[in-house]
């Protein structure tokens, strides 16, 4: 099979924008959930999320488009003949919030059609792409889709652009579910509460060698997907799917556990998502877990993004030999302990894994190699 390569990235989150800008805020323990000023938490568990707060709305416009317009400038041309892949789980759903709002049909814009011919247009591309809704893994997916058709020789290129919105009607979906933390989020910490919901957009250019330029940020070595088949929004507690989705990465990057550096974890916060994760990490590595960390303490749970933008951050992590410390984890699970922090942590390794659950029962893994190497 081929080589599949991370040549260009960008993204824009609470923290900031561009790869860079992330990668330093995250080692430096910054976090951008605040109170919310969108809309009124008056009736919900909470009030505290991630947003992008100077997205420009204008008027019969969607908030997506600036961010869709900040992720395209700092990517640049790509090649016109590259796939696409989007990977949203609701896409302008402020559209579509409006017009119920008024009582209005809902608008064709706010579809997902006209959604991705939208994105195809503005990176100049001929393919106007698939959406893959995978709930919370949508973009973990869409990466290993990606890199599968370059691998078999089915694509040069494809473009994996990740984004969700923050949105009245997701925030009231998680707070019915009682899923939303009343404080800051403390991902595999013992007095976890719940998650906070974040807003963000990212792209990863995944291509061959051919195509892979200079500079690569990491190479995406394997990638595997299952699910556990256990209930609608909660994870299988033995955490079999992960387990399952983590064994077929690793396979199909030829790699032992031992070998893994480090582990970028779902870690979302709430007390059955990073249960399930700790559980399934012991059970693949035992007394041997590498260090793992997680970035949703910092940019809240992005959703369709979230692992677009955890792929990028793992490849900074491999070039730079250290992953970013966990904020809120200040009192980690037992099975995290010595693993888990706040502080930044030095790796030793070529590999990193990648993980994301999401409601429906699926898990994906990735894993990535250090360009480098």
């Amino acid at each position: 099979m081929k080589k599949v390569l991370i040549s260009k990235v960008g993204c824009e989150t609470a923290l900031g924008s561009g790869p860079e800008k992330l990668w330093l805020e995250l080692l430096a323990g910054r976090s951008g959930i605040k109170p919310l000023t969108r809309f009124s938490c008056e009736n919900y568990v909470s009030n505290l999320a991630a947003g992008i707060d100077d997205l420009a709305i204008p008027a019969g416009s969607s908030r997506h488009d600036d961010l869709l317009d900040r992720v395209a400038d700092q990517v640049g041309p790509i090649p016109a003949d590259s796939r696409l892949l989007v990977a949203s789980t609701k896409g302008e759903i402020d559209r579509l919030q409006t017009a119920c709002r008024h009582d209005e049909p809902v608008p064709a814009s706010a579809l997902f059609e006209p959604l991705l011919a939208k994105i195809s247009r503005r990176f100049d591309l001929i393919d106007h792409g698939t959406n893959i809704n995978a709930a919370c893994a949508s973009s973990t997916i869409a990466i290993a889709r990606g890199a599968a058709m370059i691998a078999h020789g089915q694509a040069e290129s494809v473009l994996v652009y990740a984004a969700d919105l923050l949105s009245e009607f997701v925030f009231s979906g998680f707070s019915a579910l009682q899923a939303l933390s009343p404080t800051p989020a403390r991902p595999f910490d013992a007095q976890r509460q719940g998650l906070n919901l974040g807003e963000a957009g990212a792209a990863l250019l995944l291509t061959n060698e051919k195509r892979a330029g200079d500079s690569p940020l990491a190479q995406v070595a394997g990638w595997g997907a299952a699910n556990d088949a256990h209930h609608v929004t909660a994870p299988a507690r033995d955490g079999s799917g992960l387990i399952l989705a983590c064994r077929e990465a690793m396979q199909r990057a030829g790699i032992d556990p031992d070998q893994v550096a480090a582990i970028n974890a779902h870690g979302t916060g709430t007390p059955y998502n990073d249960a399930m994760e700790l559980t399934a990490f012991d059970s693949l590595f035992g007394k041997k877990m590498p260090p793992l960390h997680g970035v949703k303490g910092s940019l809240g749970h992005t959703l369709g993004a979230a692992a677009a933008l955890e792929t990028i951050v793992g490849g900074f992590a491999l070039t730079a030999k250290k992953i970013p410390g966990t904020v809120g984890c200040t009192d980690p699970e037992e099975v995290g302990m010595g693993r888990i922090g706040t502080a930044t942590q030095s790796i030793d390794g070529d590999y990193l894994l990648t993980t994301n659950s999401g409601f429906g029962g699926i898990n994906g893994a990735l894993v990535l190699q250090g360009a480098a190497s």
